[in-house]
């Protein structure tokens, strides 16, 4: 029995040094590892975005046509929709109608008085002259004749009263015939003109708000999507498109506020891009902005940490990057 139990003795031996063997090789293999591998690199990831603007209109009516498609690259001031407004083509016509009257009412005033007017007051004016000038011969008669004592004063005053009434209708006439001349007064004329300039005036309204049926693209872009349909109604204002700015990229990331130490405003840094094959840029800080007590990390040790606040940090690319989008995502290794 004594040789059996040595046996198992030595075997009992030789597995606890194996086990300590293989022990004590992972514990070397782990700390060669942690000493010597790499520590995994921390990334911030972000997104580049771009100026998007809704294209809208002061005019409602239907979408007549629709010159561009979603995607399609336009210059500034290339046209982009027509919106149709049957009301604001009422408005017009009406406009130019009281524009219409309105500069006969002021041909009329400037033509002045017509003729067969002015005829007529100049034929009053000869009879007043007639009756002035019979009057006139018959009352230096009767005058005489009183001083010859043939007729009594009475008759002479008659005559002198006749007259005297002559020579006011002559001038009444006068007036008459001066005042058809001269046609209407210069107050009347102001008016009409004025009347003329605000009949214009609507007409240059109403001309101006059709001329913003035709909407047209302000600056160089894409257009980035279109929301009615041709036929469709569209209100004072919606929106009909949007378009996406050719000229105008910027990155931008959300980071703690430890990290602003080594972000300050003006800083150069590169991010790389996956969308454009991992392709790195350089990027310049322009803003920095708190995100406000809702992005605020907070801490969930009541003691050995703190809060920490995030900011919003925005990057324009130093140069052109061909390619790049709104939307892609922007990584930057710290």
């Amino acid at each position: 029995m004594q040789p059996d139990n040595t046996q198992e003795k030595r075997a009992n031996r030789t597995l606890l040094l194996t086990m300590a063997v293989v022990v004590a090789a992972v514990l070397i293999i782990a700390v060669i590892g942690f000493i010597f591998m790499n520590r995994p690199d921390s990334y911030i990831e972000g997104q580049v975005e771009g100026t998007h603007i809704r294209i809208s209109g002061k005019l409602p009516g239907r979408v007549a046509e629709l010159y561009v498609q979603e995607g399609d690259t336009v210059k500034a001031g290339d046209t982009l929709v027509h919106i149709h407004s049957s009301i604001a083509d009422a408005q017009l016509g009406q406009a130019e109608a009281m524009r219409t009257v309105a500069e006969a009412q002021n041909r009329k005033v400037d033509a002045g008085t017509r003729s067969q007017i002015i005829n007529a007051a100049a034929d009053l004016l000869r009879q007043a002259e007639a009756a002035e000038t019979i009057t006139r011969k018959t009352y230096e008669r009767m005058e005489r004749l009183f001083k010859e004592g043939v007729i009594s004063e009475q008759k002479r005053d008659e005559a002198k009263a006749a007259y005297d009434a002559a020579v006011a209708a002559k001038d009444a006439a006068a007036s008459q015939l001066s005042l058809a001349k001269a046609g209407a007064q210069q107050e009347d004329k102001l008016s009409a003109a004025a009347m003329v300039s605000a009949a214009s005036s609507g007409v240059d309204q109403v001309q101006a708000v059709l001329e913003d049926s035709y909407l047209t693209a302000p600056f160089d872009g894409t257009i980035d999507q279109i929301y009615p349909e041709t036929g469709e109604l569209v209100s004072l204002g919606a929106p009909i498109m949007s378009l996406l700015r050719t000229d105008d990229r910027w990155v931008t990331f959300n980071v703690r506020e430890e990290l602003l130490n080594d972000m300050p405003m003006g800083h150069e840094m590169k991010v790389m891009i996956p969308a454009l094959g991992k392709k790195e840029i350089n990027v310049k800080i322009y803003y920095i902005r708190d995100m406000g007590s809702y992005a605020t990390w907070r801490s969930t040790k009541s003691t050995g940490s703190y809060d920490s606040r995030t900011f919003q940090i925005k990057a324009r690319p130093t140069e052109d990057v061909p390619g790049l989008r709104p939307g892609m995502s922007a990584v930057f290794e710290q």
